[in-house]
C-alpha cells in the first residue's frame, strides 16, 4: 500500500486529537475529583451513582426524621416530668389538709394552690413544640388555633384533640409512635378530681373525705409514671435505630465515594504520563511533516 504525505498528516492530527481528549479527561478528573463528569463517560458508573445517591438521600432523610422524633419525645418527657412534680405536690397538699390541724382559712389557701397547680397541669397538657400540640393526637394544630385542653370557670373539661397516634418513619419500612395517648395522663377524671379537691377544701369537708383524694392522686401519679416508662422504652428503641441508620449512612456514602470519586494519585500519574506522550507525539509530528518539492519551487 502506498503511504502518502497526506495520510501521515491525517494520522498525526487524529492521534494528536485523541491525545488532547485524554489530557482533557484527566484534567477534568483532577479538577472535579470525580471519575466521570457526564453519563457518557461511563454509563455503568453513572447508573450506580444514581442508585447510591438515592440511598444516601434516603438515609439522610431518616436521620432528619430521627431528629424530629428525639425533639418530640424529649419535650414529652420533660412535660411529663413537670406534671409528675405537680402531682406529687398536690398529694403533699392532700396529706397536709387531711391531718385535722388546718383551720378553714388555711384550707382555703391550700385550695388556691390546688387551683394554681391545676392551671399549671392544664398548661402542660397544652404544650406546643414547633407550633404543634404534642398531647393532642394527630390534631396537632388544635381546633382553628384553639387549645386542645380547656377547663371553663365551672370546672367543665373539654378536649378537642383525638386519640390517634403520630407515626414517623425512621428507617425503611419502620415507623415509630412519637406521641403519648391523651387519655393516658391528661384525662377528664384528673381535672375533675382537682376541681372537686379544691371545692372540698373550701367547703370544709371532713378529714376522711379529704384523705380520699390521696388515693386518687396516687392513681394519677401512677398513670404518669406508666406513661413515662412507655415513652422511655420507645426512646431506647429509637436510640438503637439511630445507631443502625448512622451505620447505614457511613456505608452508603462510602459506596458512593468508591463508585464516583477518582483516585487522585492515579489521576496525577496518568496525567503526567499523558503529558509526556503528548509531547513525544508533537515532537514526532514535527519530523513527519517533511519539506516537499513545492517548498523549493520559489
Amino acid at each position: 500500500m502506498r503511504v502518502t504525505q497526506g495520510m501521515l498528516n491525517g494520522n498525526m492530527l487524529r492521534n494528536l486529537s485523541n491525545s488532547y481528549n485524554s489530557l482533557g479527561k484527566y484534567m477534568d478528573q483532577l479538577s472535579t475529583g470525580k471519575k466521570i463528569n457526564r453519563p457518557s463517560d461511563d454509563p455503568v458508573v453513572a447508573m450506580k451513582g444514581m442508585d447510591y445517591r438515592t440511598q444516601v438521600k434516603q438515609v439522610e432523610q431518616f436521620e432528619r426524621n430521627i431528629g424530629e422524633v428525639h425533639n418530640w419525645m424529649d419535650n414529652t418527657d420533660s412535660a411529663l416530668d413537670k406534671n409528675q412534680k405537680a402531682l406529687e405536690r398536690l398529694r403533699e397538699l392532700a396529706v397536709q389538709a387531711s391531718n385535722g390541724t388546718y383551720e378553714e382559712g388555711q384550707r382555703s389557701n391550700i385550695a388556691s394552690e390546688v387551683d394554681e397547680l391545676k392551671e399549671h397541669i392544664l398548661e402542660i397538657a397544652n404544650t406546643k413544640v414547633n407550633n404543634k400540640y404534642i398531647f393532642s393526637g394527630t390534631k396537632t394544630d388544635g381546633d382553628g388555633g384553639d387549645k386542645p385542653y380547656t377547663v371553663d370557670e365551672n370546672g367543665n373539661f373539654n378536649f378537642e384533640g383525638n386519640q390517634e397516634t403520630v407515626n414517623i418513619e425512621v428507617s425503611s419500612g419502620s415507623k415509630i409512635t412519637v406521641n403519648m395517648q391523651p387519655d393516658e395522663v391528661f384525662t377528664e377524671e384528673l381535672f375533675d378530681d382537682l376541681t372537686d379537691f379544691a371545692n372540698a377544701l373550701r367547703q370544709g369537708d371532713n378529714d376522711a373525705a379529704i384523705g380520699e383524694y390521696i388515693g386518687k392522686l396516687d392513681t394519677h401519679i401512677n398513670n404518669n409514671v406508666d406513661a413515662r416508662a412507655d415513652l422511655g422504652a420507645r426512646q431506647n428503641r429509637i436510640d438503637l435505630i439511630e445507631n443502625r441508620v448512622q451505620e447505614q449512612a457511613v456505608t452508603a456514602k462510602d459506596m458512593m465515594s468508591k463508585n464516583e470519586d477518582a483516585d487522585m494519585e492515579k489521576v496525577i500519574m496518568n496525567l503526567t504520563s499523558q503529558e509526556a506522550i503528548h509531547r513525544a507525539a508533537l515532537s514526532a509530528g514535527s519530523r513527519v511533516i517533511q519539506p516537499t518539492l513545492l517548498d523549493f519551487l520559489r
